[in-house]
């Protein structure tokens, strides 16, 4: 076969990429949430489950959309329907990528909203507003920012164009660029929290929450939320890994790549709650705190230690970081659609979605406060996209990707793409055919 090229450029190696896909794995999910899980559902036993839910769904995905991508080096709807019609099918699956990119659109309009508060919460770390304050203060400067729209709307729109201007800039000069400087800045933070975490008093304590094996806690709901998470984490199912793949060079392996994303993504979030839970142990905090615990606990945590001032700032550029970094690989899907199916260039198509997920962020943050009475189905704005972002279109889309990689592209287009052992070829494909479709499916269904 001819080789292809993007017409949005290339990543100038296969560690770029890898840096890249891990970027938009590693989110706000992972410094928060996954930890957090982890130490709810039986530590090191959840941890054992997690990973084994990995490499039989989250991998054979991911390798799947990467080869999509490549092959056919474009967007990911033009992607799906070269690759369908290579292998003689309807070119009707260009639709997963058409749901894919809407998903990551919607997935923006929230989520700037929360890294919009993770900026404002960099800031008051700096200037040391939450020093020596109470649990019961910091909850009412968290809540007072939720009802201040005109402050969560300064950090969303912040948050925007920082994104826009990265994307607009392009693969080698944007992304690429981008991804050299932040990947390893919050590699390094995180190793600076890490040591700090170290000498705190409750490192102990965080650690035998994390990693103590206690089976019984493993039930079958763990199991799905270790499956869900599996799968959420990677950033499938939104037509971002099959764009990042298209970038992908040629010669660069699919499989051992994507195991490196995989390990990579998560050692980031069992790191992480190794610099957070020691913080908590040590001020006597409940680490079941939920959401609130990352704006309102942690804060007061730093806030009441030796150095912790500087290092609560560290952590909050390190979440930052690490939303910035997943911000990016939203839109750039739909970014690279626009500028190839309507020729666009790339600071026009960057705007333009820009600007429409800035208004629809508008209507998120308004949520907490002046747009709290406008619901769809009993949810507010927010609470309705992440729900059906998150339990619907991502699952669906990852379905339907594995259906179409298994079932209807010619073997010998996936075997030629992904150019592995026939012993890992076979265990792929027979993930792809019916491990991975079958567990979302079952975790598609329970979520709703």
């Amino acid at each position: 076969m001819q080789e292809k090229t993007s017409i949005q450029g290339s990543w100038a190696s296969r560690w770029i990429f890898i840096l890249a896909a891990t970027g938009s794995a590693v989110g706000l999910g992972n410094i928060w949430k996954f930890p957090y899980i982890t130490g709810e559902n039986g530590g090191g036993a959840f941890v054992l489950v997690y990973l084994a839910c990995i490499l039989l769904v989250g991998i054979p995905i991911m390798m799947s959309e990467v080869f999509i991508g490549r092959r056919a080096r474009k967007n990911p709807v033009h992607a799906l329907e070269d690759n369908a019609e290579e292998s003689e099918t309807t070119r009707a699956w260009g639709l997963i990528g058409v749901m894919g990119m809407l998903s990551g659109v919607l997935i923006f309009s929230f989520y700037s909203v929360v890294a919009g508060w993770v900026l404002h919460y960099i800031k008051a770390m700096a200037t040391g507003e939450l020093a020596g304050a109470t649990s019961e203060q910091a909850g009412a400067a968290f809540n007072a920012l939720l009802a201040d729209p005109m402050t969560l709307l300064g950090w969303h729109t912040l948050f925007t164009i920082m994104t826009i201007i990265v994307v607009a800039r392009g693969v080698n000069k944007g992304l690429e660029t981008a991804t050299r400087i932040m990947m390893p800045a919050l590699f390094v933070l995180l190793l600076v929290l890490f040591g700090y975490a170290m000498t705190t008093s409750g490192f102990a304590a965080g650690w035998h929450f994390m990693f103590d094996f206690d089976f019984s806690k493993i039930t079958w709901d763990s199991v799905l939320v270790a499956l869900g998470h599996s799968f959420f984490t990677l950033s499938l199912g939104m037509g971002t890994i099959m764009a990042y793949g298209s970038y992908m060079p040629k010669k660069a392996s699919i499989g051992s790549t994507v195991l490196a994303i995989g390990a990579l993504d998560t050692l980031v979030a069992l790191v992480a709650g190794l610099c957070i839970f020691p913080v908590i142990f040590a001020n006597g905090m409940d680490p079941a705190a939920g959401p609130g615990l990352m704006f309102i606990s942690l804060p007061v945590a730093f806030g009441q230690m030796p150095g912790g001032q500087f290092f609560g700032f560290l952590f909050f550029v390190l979440v930052g970081v690490a939303a910035w970094t997943s911000a990016i690989s939203l839109m750039e899907p739909t970014v690279a659609y626009l500028v190839e199916r309507f020729k666009m260039g790339r600071w026009k198509a960057s705007i333009v979605l820009g600007a429409a997920v800035w208004a629809l962020g508008i209507a998120c943050l308004g949520s907490f406060s002046f747009m709290s009475d406008v619901t769809l189905f009993g949810k507010t704005t927010f609470d309705f996209l992440d729900y059906i972002t998150a339990n619907i279109m991502m699952p669906l889309g990852g379905i339907l990707t594995a259906i179409f990689a298994g079932w209807y592209v010619k073997s010998q287009f996936s075997k030629e793409e992904l150019n592995i052992s026939e012993k890992f070829y076979a265990f792929w494909r027979f993930s792809i055919r019916f491990i991975a479709p079958i567990a979302i499916a079952v975790v598609f269904y329970l979520n709703l």
